[in-house]
């Protein structure tokens, strides 16, 4: 990737609705550059996608934690995974080194659902041992990698 790449990179980081002609304008070079240039960049797997970003409490999700769970026996990572999948609250999962074997991310609308999630969804899956709850206040930072 050259500089060029890496521009077009941060200008759809920045604001994926940019268009070509915005950007190639920024740039200096013409929209039909901009094209190939993402193109090529999709093809080569860099660019995965666009995604719209929405800001849950505004639907009435106001809980963010994160869940840091032990598993079993490491062997029960594969089905573990597959019944965090199928549970709607969990919006990302991470397979980490450490205290936990799993770390995943849940957004409910408040306390008493993530005490019914902890309770009857979460800690009944018989291949996590234990878990520990950490509820987010705020997230005074949030953004995605920049192409340096």
């Amino acid at each position: 990737i050259d500089n060029l790449d890496k521009n077009i990179l941060n200008a759809l980081t920045e604001n994926a609705r940019l268009s070509y002609a915005e950007i190639a304008k920024a740039n200096r070079v013409s929209p039909a550059t901009v094209h190939v240039r993402v193109e090529k960049m999709r093809k080569a797997g860099i660019i995965t996608g666009a995604k719209l970003s929405i800001d849950p409490r505004k639907l009435g999700f106001d809980i963010c934690c994160f869940i840091g769970i032990i598993l079993r026996q490491a062997g029960d990572y594969p089905s573990a995974l597959e019944k965090l999948k199928a549970l709607p609250e969990v919006t990302e999962a991470y397979y980490t080194t450490g205290q936990y074997s799993v770390l995943i991310k849940v957004l409910v609308r408040n306390i008493d659902d993530l005490q019914r999630l902890l309770i009857e969804r979460l800690q009944v899956i018989d291949e996590i041992q234990s878990t520990e709850t950490l509820i987010s206040l705020q997230t005074p930072i949030q953004r995605t990698i920049q192409a340096t």
